[in-house]
């Protein structure tokens, strides 16, 4: 059997989970299987009876549920490659937008201090230093697999010439007593906001990290924490920016305007029209 009709023959497996990603997600696979880059493969390479066996129990699982950065132990955010693995949530296209949002926020700041909380492998904030050189960027994490996964990318950013990340091994809800947080210019935070009791996708309800998912009976447990969080690390005129999900898109701006502690507070959807995230500026009081 030739690569190109093995890729044939599995396409239609993926559909289910990827949908319209379903070639791309089989190629990936099969790079992986094989040791090569998804854009080196060359559909008329003859496979062994053992590649086929590998790819065809990879396919399987991925329609499992299985996560795809799972299974190839990488991702690529924002242009970045990081590793990912069992244990840390692998993250979203749809999180750049949070990233984006960020970006911006800063943009007109010299050496802006940034802190990512819930920063599971770390994207968001090594996203943020790739892009501004110039930031200090600190990461938060409180899972012990997690924090793994975030100081492995964070060296690995370092040794290809990103500035480097500071990890803080921690829970978001003491992040504003971390030395040399306060004062802070931007926070970034994609916690976990899915009530217990929800629904979801096996990719996310058996396979994904459960504690980077769910978030108390609401959902809004750890988002209330990083809402305290932020208030306390943020400067005046400092911006938030915390991903929610479609669930949350009057709640999360409505603990932000019931703080007393943000102005400006906004939600902003996704890149299918839903609710994704809100952003607010700390006021001076």
């Amino acid at each position: 059997m030739v690569l190109g009709d093995l890729l044939d023959e599995a396409e239609p497996a993926l559909r289910g989970v990827a949908r319209s990603a379903a070639r791309r997600e089989v190629v990936e696979l099969a790079a992986r299987v094989l040791g090569a880059e998804p854009d080196g493969l060359d559909p008329a390479r003859p496979l062994d009876g053992r590649a086929v066996r590998r790819l065809r129990e990879l396919v399987r699982r991925r329609a499992d549920g299985v996560p795809l950065g799972h299974l190839t132990g990488r991702v690529v955010f924002a242009g970045l490659e990081l590793a990912v693995g069992p244990g840390v949530f692998v993250p979203r296209v749809h999180s750049e937008l949070v990233l984006a949002a960020g970006r911006k926020a800063v943009e007109g700041i010299a050496g802006p201090t940034v802190v990512d909380l819930c920063a599971g492998s770390g994207a968001i904030g090594l996203a943020l230093a790739h892009a501004r050189p110039d930031a200090r960027v600190h990461a938060v994490e409180f899972d012990p697999v997690a924090v793994d996964f975030t100081r492995r990318n964070a060296a690995r950013r370092a040794a290809l010439g990103d500035t480097e990340v500071t990890v803080h091994e921690g829970e978001a809800v003491r992040a504003g007593a971390l030395t040399g947080l306060a004062g802070a210019d931007l926070v970034l935070a994609n916690p976990p906001f899915m009530p217990d009791a929800a629904e979801v996708p096996d990719e996310f309800g058996r396979y994904q990290p459960r504690q980077a998912v769910f978030g108390g009976a609401d959902g809004l447990r750890v988002v209330r924490q990083v809402v305290e969080a932020a208030a306390g690390l943020l400067r005046p005129g400092g911006v938030l920016v915390v991903e929610h999900g479609h669930l949350h898109g009057a709640t999360v701006p409505g603990l932000l305007r019931e703080s007393g502690r943000f102005a400006d507070v906004s939600c902003r959807p996704d890149h299918d029209g839903w609710p994704l995230y809100s952003s607010a500026v700390r006021t001076a009081s």
